[in-house]
């Protein structure tokens, strides 16, 4: 146990998905696997346990942002031993081609925050685990599903005053979206000997502002989450 998650030893699998919302979280367990059990509720950041295709799998919601996801996922890695993160979650397109619904499966992850920063005088470029990023864009494109390999911006702020345009020339270098936790879920597998990725579901377009509703958001996330689960559960 730690003071953000209640579970016992061993009640996590080898492989967990990250989604931000508790409730995804749920809808997950609830949707996709089989006995799927609650192991945590501690301030209702859930997480569950159960099964996809045979396979024992997790779902460990983390919070907005990369100060709580790096709470968790350090917790994770470090107290209950979890060797493969996929975050599930939600991004905000950056480029036109980036169509609402599509896949973002994120090669690496820029960022505005400092977290980085206390631990050398360099910059470090967090990025996704070419295991888990090859699978899981294999299986992207036999399912012929609408996927961008790509890097994405994990920003702190939400609320960004000049949209898009406050991204400079990020678009222009295949950072096609912006969330706003892969760069610390990347910075810590590496530092735990882990294997991490983020894939994405644009839902917001700061470009063209087409958008879903946020109830779609929770629940209609179906070939991101399927394809997060087969991945994962390569490994």
């Amino acid at each position: 146990m730690t003071p953000h998650n209640e579970a016992k030893p061993g009640d996590y699998a080898d492989t967990v998905l990250l989604p931000g919302d508790p409730l995804r979280a749920r809808w997950i367990a609830e949707n996709f696997l089989d006995d799927a059990r609650q192991v945590n509720g501690i301030r209702n950041c859930l997480g569950f346990t159960g099964r996809w295709k045979g396979r024992a799998v997790s779902v460990q919601a983390t919070g907005m942002g990369q100060p709580s996801t790096a709470i968790y996922v350090h917790e994770l890695l470090d107290s209950y031993g979890v060797k493969n993160l996929i975050r599930v979650g939600t991004c905000g397109g950056l480029h036109e081609r980036v169509r609402v619904r599509d896949l973002v499966i994120a090669i690496s992850a820029a960022t505005d925050s400092t977290m980085n920063n206390l631990f050398s005088p360099f910059t470090y470029a967090p990025f996704a685990d070419y295991d888990l990023l090859s699978t899981a864009v294999e299986l992207a494109r036999k399912r012929k599903l609408k996927s961008h390999v790509a890097s994405v911006v994990s920003s702190d702020i939400f609320y960004v005053p000049e949209g898009a345009k406050s991204y400079g020339e990020l678009p222009a270098h295949n950072v096609l979206a912006v969330e706003m936790e892969a760069a610390a879920i990347y910075t810590l597998a590496a530092r735990f000997n882990a294997r991490a990725l983020a894939i994405c579901t644009m839902t917001d377009c700061l470009v063209t502002g087409q958008e879903i509703a946020p109830k779609e958001r929770e629940t209609s996330l179906v070939e991101m989450v399927e394809l997060a689960l087969d991945t994962g559960c390569r490994f």
